[in-house]
């Protein structure tokens, strides 16, 4: 079984329900929620097979999904992935959990050109965990796929941490940024963007 993750131990009880209302009230108001779905879908080819892990309410995935590709959706939080059904029919989405993530189980088979961790995702999974959620979303990506990730750099994981733990999955760090909008990376940044991309054997 699954360790508890950071956001089931770390939040409150409602945190879910309240996280769901916040971004539908962003729709709602015509806020921008899909930076991260543009630098994916600049960084694969059109029609991509794509992950959106950990995908929360599904803003991420649905975007990616309209742009063309065809998206999964995965995330340890049963009330964040029934909005995301609710909210973004298309995509197909499910609860489970990064460290055991096994997509042909869920009816997906096929190798991935992309993969999204956004939300502060690997800041939120279990603590110890991050390289065995890099090995599980490298172990879903095609030669030459790319992971593009973005967290805040003072939750005990650094970006240094991200790139020992990414080349031991077999993951090569190409760029690391600021911010989603590709803000230059400095080492006073309170959150990073990084590009991974799986070598062409």
């Amino acid at each position: 079984m699954a360790e508890p993750t950071r956001w089931q131990t770390d939040t409150p009880s409602d945190h879910s329900a309240k996280y769901v209302d916040t971004f539908r009230a962003f729709a709602a108001q015509g806020r921008d929620i899909s930076g991260e779905a543009r630098l994916l879908d600049a960084l694969v080819p059109p029609g991509s097979r794509l992950l959106d892990a950990g995908c929360g309410t599904g803003r991420v995935g649905a975007v990616l999904h309209q742009r063309g590709h065809s998206v999964v959706g995965v995330d340890a939080d049963a009330v964040l992935v029934a909005a995301a059904r609710e909210d973004h029919p298309g995509p197909s989405w499910h609860v489970a959990d990064l460290t055991e993530l096994d997509l042909a189980s869920l009816g997906h088979p096929d190798p991935l050109e992309g993969i999204v961790v956004a939300g502060n995702v690997m800041v939120y999974v279990a603590p110890g965990t991050e390289a065995r959620v890099l090995e599980r979303l490298a172990a879903h990506l095609a030669p030459d796929g790319v992971v593009v990730l973005g967290f805040a750099t003072d939750r005990g994981y650094s970006p240094d941490d991200l790139e020992r733990d990414a080349a031991a999955a077999g993951l090569e760090p190409q760029q690391r940024f600021a911010t989603w909008d590709l803000r230059p990376w400095h080492d006073a940044a309170d959150f990073v963007v990084a590009v991974l991309r799986r070598p062409v054997a």
